[in-house]
């Protein structure tokens, strides 16, 4: 047991740094100001999802280091695997503890099981909630579609390449698509009245998917910030252990960093092993 567990265990106030997608704002902002925990939160951009998982787990890692030692109990990560984007990232002075979850829309769902059950009846569902509306833009530079050209118009990649190969590009940019057939709004009770759901609907409609609406539930990252941290549902990584990928039901699990990786953290560099 961490110390931050035994001081949740015991009832003690704890100080907790947040450091999450801007996907998820609203949500934690609300959870943040009802925790029993004192919950300082900090925002990194969604755009990070789009870019190759070294660099996502490097900003990341930034904000992490940048957590000050003695301040902070605990870094609760609002995030999931999320695409390997945080295997290898280290607790290096303050412990962390993050879902285990392959991305965020197990948080919204409320649980892993939940989720399953929703892949298993309907894998192909887009998800849509505030954060999704708010925040589904680029903030950052090297996004992979981007360096793949993916982003253009067709008539822009005609210009470009000649109509058959703007034809294929093209496919590849969009036949993702042919593989869904619903946008679900996660409703989560939060920005009811701004229309996020009506643009979602709207939304489907024109790629000719169904819509649905699910009733969110924010139980999970409710005891993210605040426990208890079931470790069945929860990854804590004690200082000095690195995250892995499990590739299994546990999804996540923590390890002692290599030396190698520990030699780079103390110099100053380094993103953490994957192994």
């Amino acid at each position: 047991m961490t110390s931050a567990e035994r001081a949740g265990a015991d009832g003690r106030q704890l100080r907790v740094r947040a450091i999450a997608c801007e996907i998820a704002y609203r949500e934690l902002c609300f959870l943040a100001a009802q925790a029993r925990n004192i919950v300082d939160l900090c925002f990194l951009p969604k755009g990070l999802h789009d870019i190759e998982a070294p660099a996502m787990r490097a900003a990341i890692q930034e904000a992490v280091d940048a957590t000050a030692e003695g301040t902070y109990d605990l870094i609760a990560l609002g995030y999931g695997l999320c695409s390997r984007g945080t295997v290898g990232l280290q607790a290096r002075s303050v412990p962390l503890v993050m879902p285990r979850a392959h991305d965020c829309i197990t948080f919204f769902l409320g649980s892993a099981e939940r989720y399953q059950r929703e892949f298993d009846q309907h894998p192909g569902t887009y998800y849509r909630t505030t954060g999704w509306s708010e925040r589904n833009f680029a903030a950052v530079d090297g996004r992979v579609t981007e360096r793949l050209g993916l982003n253009r118009t067709y008539e822009e990649l005609v210009r470009q390449y000649g109509e058959d190969n703007a034809r294929y590009i093209h496919e590849l940019a969009t036949g993702w698509q042919r593989y869904y057939e619903r946008i679900a709004y996660i409703d989560l009770g939060l920005g009811g009245h701004l229309g996020h759901d009506g643009r979602a609907e709207e939304e489907a409609g024109k790629r000719g998917w169904r819509f649905v609406r699910l009733p969110g539930d924010l139980e999970l990252l409710a005891r993210l910030l605040d426990g208890p941290w079931d470790p069945a549902e929860f990854l804590l990584v004690p200082v000095g252990q690195t995250v892995v990928a499990t590739n299994d039901a546990r999804v996540l699990a923590a390890q002692p960093a290599s030396a190698e990786a520990q030699v780079s953290a103390a110099a100053g560099g380094g993103e953490g092993s994957d192994r």
